[in-house]
């Protein structure tokens, strides 16, 4: 081997281009999407020039084609393929029908006359109108108008004899109907447009358009109705409370509705003031009086204190040019407006508050015409509301139109001002509705109990007028049928001498008297096992075995009944005459009855039947302070073997001849003694009494 001479390993042959480039073999890879993995799909032979796809192997081309794209476009890389050029012609033919497709839409909307309502269709609602008596009175006694009717609301209509709003109904329901008086109105394709414009206003915060009546003199336009009336309204109610969530929320519905309206065919609004500003239902604010310049807009102006009023709200560039009838009005004269119903809200007064209260309006209007330096605007002090609120107001009535923000700007501000305010009032009452009802819920829960406890005083009382079954039978909206029972036990009693009693005392005596007597009776009672059917003067009717039966102890617990009264009634006092003794003559029965509730206003639970009568003969042929007792009676105590009865003998009973009677002198059962009795100034516990007095009877 030579010097300088190197041995290499053996090469295959290669190929050299003109172009000194190797012609090189190469293997195509593609990413396989399953496995995520480059496979060899294809290979490239240089010296041969051949390509040779792998078997079983295919290329994943994008977008789900099936080859590769083109060397070169179809209508090649000028568009000069003869076979492209009659799509060209197909594309013009598009755009030409597209835009004479569009042309008439256009003008079968300008055609459409669906928006015409003939009068008969509208049904005003008498004694009502769109806005507050309050806002007109404060209008009258503020600017001198002595004019204005009860309809007028649009502030666009404050002079009564050209253009007003009431309320009406159409189609079932309830519109805002403003009238216009004018002598003439062509419909022409000026007019149609500018209702195509109306119509086509579609937002939450902007009013809709319905219809119109032209019928001259008096052009009806409906649009919709809105309940809480105008802004300008709700901010002079001074019952509505104002809070700064609420405020903002109008602010908002302003801007939104103010920026949609300068991105419409409308365009403008140019009468935007705060009794334009509607509040619906809900409490969402409603741009309204936009557009229809041809019809809403008058031919002749008065300057007078209506006239300089509106002018509150205009911007200073076009005050000079307010002068002539349908003056252009400009998107940054809507901004201006915008500003002077911000301080509307702020102060919660009208334009000017503080200036009006030592200048006239027409020397206000004068001096923001004259743009002085610095310029003449409403006073506001930054301790009312938030101090970003106030930057933002400054702005908008800049002297400036061009340094005044448009809306979409004004809304993209408002955002930021309003962190930590609600949006929509809407969500703002539902966050408090929420609220609410949990305190609600706490409320509830004291209430029922409140109620519960009513309804047992409710339900304590009935039981005390009548039997707890019967009760029961009644609270649950039962029918109570009359019952026949075949045995009870009926207690009479009444006041020797009651007659000679009354009198010789005055009527609160006896009411005094009665009371303390029934009231010690109904005490002593309480602890048997009977029911008080009735009162009525000096007598007293109880009964035992009845509305739930008893067994045969109904007689056994009235006469232990009567001989703890008979007790009672030997040591009670009458508190007016003192050293007489009461004289009380019972009378006890036993016998089959029925019994029923009579009546609905107020029930009363009546006993029907012979054994009735007969009591009531036991009582009235009995002597003072005894217990009378009948037979029937007599055996049933005999059963338990513990009551003293003595013979009385023959007695001659109405309607039943003579018959045998006794009686009742004690009882020996030392477990069914009778309490004591009350002392002798005849005092009762209220607290221990578990039967406080109810009177009954006729």
């Amino acid at each position: 081997m030579e010097q300088n001479l190197h041995e290499t390993e053996r090469v295959f042959n290669e190929r050299i281009d003109d172009n000194g480039d190797r012609d090189a073999d190469y293997s195509i890879l593609d990413l396989d999407p399953i496995t995520g993995k480059f496979e060899v799909v294809a290979n490239y032979y240089g010296l041969r020039k051949i390509y040779s796809p792998v078997e079983g192997k295919k290329i994943h081309w994008p977008g789900g084609r099936e080859g590769p794209p083109p060397d070169k476009p179809k209508c090649g890389f000028l568009g000069n393929n003869p076979d492209c050029q009659h799509a060209e012609k197909l594309i013009f033919i598009f755009n030409a029908a597209k835009i004479l497709t569009w042309r008439m839409k256009i003008a079968a909307d300008l055609n459409n006359m669906s928006w015409r309502i003939r009068p008969e269709e509208i049904h005003l609602e008498l004694g009502r109108s769109f806005g507050s008596k309050l806002a007109l009175q404060k209008l009258t006694e503020t600017y001198g108008l002595t004019s204005c009717r009860a309809s007028i609301t649009s502030c666009n209509s404050l002079q009564a004899s050209k253009i007003y709003t009431n309320i009406g109904i159409y189609k079932g329901n309830r519109v805002a109907i403003k009238k216009i008086t004018k002598k003439k109105v062509d419909i022409n394709k000026k007019l149609l447009w500018e209702i195509k414009q109306v119509r086509d206003v579609t937002h939450e915060n902007t009013v809709r358009f319905l219809g119109a009546c032209i019928e001259c003199p008096t052009v009806i336009i409906l649009t919709e109705y809105c309940p809480k009336g105008s802004l300008k309204d709700v901010l002079e109610n001074e019952a509505i409370h104002l809070d700064w969530n609420f405020r903002m929320s109008l602010i908002y519905d302003i801007v939104k509705g103010m920026s949609y309206l300068h991105g419409s065919e409308v365009t403008v609004h140019g009468k935007l003031r705060s009794c334009n500003c509607l509040i619906d239902g809900r409490f969402v604010l409603k741009i309204s009086d936009f557009g229809l310049p041809s019809l809403i807009v008058p031919t002749e102006v008065a300057k007078d204190a209506n006239y300089y009023r509106k002018m509150l709200w205009v911007a200073p560039e076009l005050l000079p040019l307010t002068i002539i009838p349908g003056n252009p009005a400009t998107q940054k004269g809507d901004v201006y407006s915008f500003a002077i119903i911000l301080e509307e809200i702020i102060v919660r007064g009208g334009p000017y508050e503080a200036a009006r209260q030592f200048l006239e309006t027409s020397e206000i209007i004068s001096r923001v015409a004259s743009r002085e330096n610095p310029p003449f605007r409403p006073a506001v002090s930054q301790s009312d509301c938030p101090e970003e609120l106030v930057e933002l107001m400054e702005k908008c009535w800049n002297d400036n139109p061009e340094e005044r923000p448009l809306f979409e700007s004004i809304r993209l501000n408002l955002r930021n001002i309003m962190k930590g305010y609600c949006e929509n009032l809407m969500d703002d009452l539902l966050r408090r509705m929420e609220q609410y009802a949990n305190n609600l819920e706490v409320l509830v829960s004291e209430k029922t109990d409140q109620l519960t406890q009513e309804k047992r005083r409710s339900e304590e009382l009935l039981y005390q007028v009548l039997p707890r079954p019967v009760a029961q039978q009644l609270m649950i909206g039962e029918l109570v049928k009359p019952e026949q029972f075949e045995c009870v036990t009926i207690y009479f009693s009444d006041i020797v001498g009651f007659t000679a009693l009354c009198a010789k005392s005055s009527p609160m005596q006896v009411v005094d008297f009665l009371n303390d007597l029934y009231s010690t009776f109904d005490r002593i009672i309480g602890f048997y096992d009977v029911y008080k059917v009735e009162t009525i003067g000096d007598a007293y009717m109880v009964v035992s075995g009845l509305p739930e039966r008893n067994g045969d102890h109904h007689s056994r617990e009235i006469c232990l009944m009567a001989l703890a009264i008979l007790d009672a009634v030997k040591c009670f006092t009458i508190h007016h005459q003192p050293d007489s003794q009461l004289k009380l003559r019972i009378g006890i029965h036993s016998g089959p009855v029925c019994a029923g509730v009579v009546g609905q206003k107020m029930p009363h639970y009546c006993l029907f039947g012979d054994t009735v009568n007969t009591a009531s003969r036991m009582e009235s042929t009995g002597q003072p302070l005894k217990i009378h007792v009948s037979e029937a009676a007599k055996e049933i105590l005999d059963t338990f073997g513990t009551f003293k009865l003595e013979l009385r003998g023959e007695v001659e009973l109405k309607g039943k001849g003579f018959v045998t009677t006794y009686w009742l002198l004690g009882s020996s059962d030392p477990d069914q003694r009778p309490p004591s009795p009350p002392t002798v100034n005849n005092s009762i516990d209220q607290d221990t009494n578990p039967y406080p007095l109810v009177f009954m009877g006729n």
